[in-house]
Formats: C-alpha cells, sequence, structure tokens
C-alpha cells in the first residue's frame, strides 16, 4: 500500500499512545510528540527555557551518543508507514532519525523494554526542517506494542504518526459481547462518499466525540444522492445492539440513516431499515442479524455522526482466526 497515512495513527494520543520515556526534553516535552492536531507556531513566544515548540526538542549534545524517545503505542498493529514531522523546527532539527519497534505485554516499564526485541522498520535516514517526511515500514506482518524514536544527534521534532493495522488481542474479544465496530478492536473504514470535514474513521474511535469535529462529517451535498461509509467489522460476528450517535451535531446531523451489512457469505442483508435520526441523540436499535462481515451505513442526505457502535458477539470461526493470527504474528 503506498498511501499509507490513511490508515489510522496507531500511537496518536487520542487511541491511547504515550511517550513513557525520553533521554531529555530540555527545551520542549517529549508528550507532543502524539498530540491530534497539526503543529502549531508563535514566533517570538519565549518561556524560561527559550522558544515555545509543539513538539519535542532535546538540549545541544556535547557529549558522545544521541537523543531517543519511547512510545508505547494506543493499539497493537502491523505498522505500514511513519510519518516524522520537523514543522517548525529550521536551525534546530536533527539531521537524522530512525524508528525501531518491539512487542511487549503486560504494560513493562521503561526499563524493562531494554531487554525486548527491536526491530528497525525505518533505518536511519536524512530529515530535512520544517517539512514532514514519510517512510514505509521495513516490517509491515509483525504485530508492535512499542516503538522508539532515535534522533541523532539531537534536536527537534514536532510529531511522530505510525500508521497501520490494528490487530487486536483475542483475549480481550472472544467469548464476549464486543463492539464489533471499534477501531481499537480491529475495524475499519474502507471507502466512503465523502470526508470534507473529517474523517469517517472518527465514528469509530473510542469513548465519547467531545464536539463534532471528532466525529464524521461531509460536505453539504447538491445533488440527489446520499453520503455512505463502509466499514469492516473487527471480525464477523453477529449484532445484537446498533448505536447511531450525533452527540454535538446540532444543525448538521442527517435526516435519516440505514445499516446494511454483508454477511459472511458474500449476501447483503438490511439490518436497519432508513429511520429517522435526531440531532445531538444518542440512537440505540436492538436488532437480529445473520452472521455479518462488513456494515455499509447510508445517511441521507449528508450531514455527520460522532460515533458508530455495533455491539454483538464474534463468530466462532471467527474467534479461532483472530487467535491464530495473534499468536502467528506477535514477536515474543
Amino acid at each position: 500500500m503506498t498511501d499509507f497515512t490513511s490508515l489510522p495513527d496507531l500511537a496518536v494520543r487520542t487511541l491511547g499512545g504515550s511517550v513513557i520515556a525520553a533521554s531529555d526534553e530540555s527545551f520542549a516535552e517529549k508528550e507532543n510528540l502524539l498530540n491530534p492536531w497539526k503543529p502549531a507556531f508563535r514566533p517570538e513566544t519565549f518561556g524560561p527555557k527559550g522558544q515555545l515548540y509543539d513538539g519535542w526538542e532535546t538540549a545541544r549534545r556535547r557529549t558522545p551518543g544521541h537523543d531517543w524517545a519511547l512510545i508505547r503505542l494506543g493499539l497493537p498493529g502491523q505498522i505500514h508507514g511513519i510519518v516524522i514531522d520537523t514543522a517548525w523546527f529550521r536551525g534546530n532539527y536533527p539531521p537524522h532519525a530512525s524508528v525501531e519497534a518491539c512487542f511487549a505485554g503486560n504494560h513493562p516499564t521503561a526499563n524493562e523494554l531494554e531487554a525486548a526485541h527491536w526491530v528497525e522498520v525505518v533505518p536511519t535516514a536524512p530529515l530535512g526542517g520544517d517539512a514532514a517526511h514519510t517512510f514505509a515500514a521495513t516490517d509491515t506482518t509483525s504485530v508492535f506494542t512499542h516503538v522508539r524514536l532515535n534522533m541523532f544527534p539531537d534536536g527537534g521534532i514536532a510529531r511522530l504518526r505510525v500508521h497501520g493495522r490494528v490487530v487486536p488481542d483475542p483475549a480481550y474479544l472472544t467469548g464476549l459481547t464486543v463492539d464489533l465496530a471499534a477501531l481499537e478492536n480491529g475495524a475499519r473504514v474502507l471507502d466512503c462518499s465523502d470526508r470534507f470535514y473529517s474523517s469517517p474513521d472518527n465514528m469509530l474511535f473510542p469513548g465519547q466525540a467531545r464536539t463534532q469535529a471528532e466525529g464524521w462529517e461531509t460536505a453539504r451535498r447538491r445533488d440527489d444522492g446520499n453520503d455512505w461509509a463502509e466499514i469492516a467489522l473487527a471480525a464477523p460476528g453477529t449484532i445484537e445492539l446498533a448505536e447511531l450517535d450525533t452527540t454535538n451535531l446540532k444543525f448538521n446531523a442527517p435526516a435519516e440513516a440505514r445499516l446494511t451489512a454483508t454477511t459472511v457469505d458474500g449476501g447483503h442483508a438490511v439490518i436497519l431499515p432508513r429511520t429517522r435520526l435526531r440531532p445531538d441523540t444518542r440512537h440505540r436499535f436492538r436488532l437480529k442479524t445473520p452472521e455479518v462481515a462488513k456494515v455499509r451505513l447510508d445517511i441521507y442526505p449528508d450531514g455527520g455522526l460522532a460515533r458508530l457502535r455495533l455491539w454483538g458477539p464474534l463468530t466462532p470461526k471467527a474467534e479461532k482466526d483472530l487467535t491464530t493470527n495473534w499468536n502467528t504474528h506477535t514477536r515474543k
């Protein structure tokens, strides 16, 4: 896949990513690396440590070695590409960087991660100032839980994005009723009609949307069509409860919505007929469906949805397949 940036950022703070340690953060905090917004900058804005940067900046190194930051991914997954963004760092960016990754369960400390099996997913590469650098990962099949960003020798990096596919731990899915449309469980948006204001991936994020920007919102339609999004479920299952949440969307909620399922045998079934929606409301619908692999959400005619939840159990085959996939691709 060439455009890996369309895949979720496994490290972003809103998905639970955390910078758990760094060699140095004298000028700007390591936590800024994972901020979900674009790096901001106000010139001639100084604090006790110097110019304020919306990024991570270390001191000028006067000893051998290099600086590094250790990141726990918010969601375990297969890394397809990395973005190292030096936005606004012009005279203080690092000339080179690399990224390593490892798999480590049971919530290890930074010290415990020293013994992990680290894999170089981005070999040492040159960086420029005030630019977003994209790198395809060298290992796209292994499942990783942590990454280590190395910069040589020191300087500032605004953002680190780790794009990839979520691979859920089956221990938290098998034998339970789960949200089959949750990004953290492995669901993903396959395609959509429009993402003018925000990405449909937002509908699958954990927690509640705090503003309308944290959901999916389309442009205003000026034709007779309607907007839609197609979602691959975390794994095949039967849907027992659907939640269509328009929270925060007070003047731009869809008038109606419909859910159509693609079954495991390739058929199609309307599981929620065209139904009226209300603004700023969490709608819940009891369903009884066949075994489903994908769902198409149609909204009429346009608008936004804060969250989509599809609750139900996995099929027995899906549970077995998830466990096999996890055991095959995790590095322990």
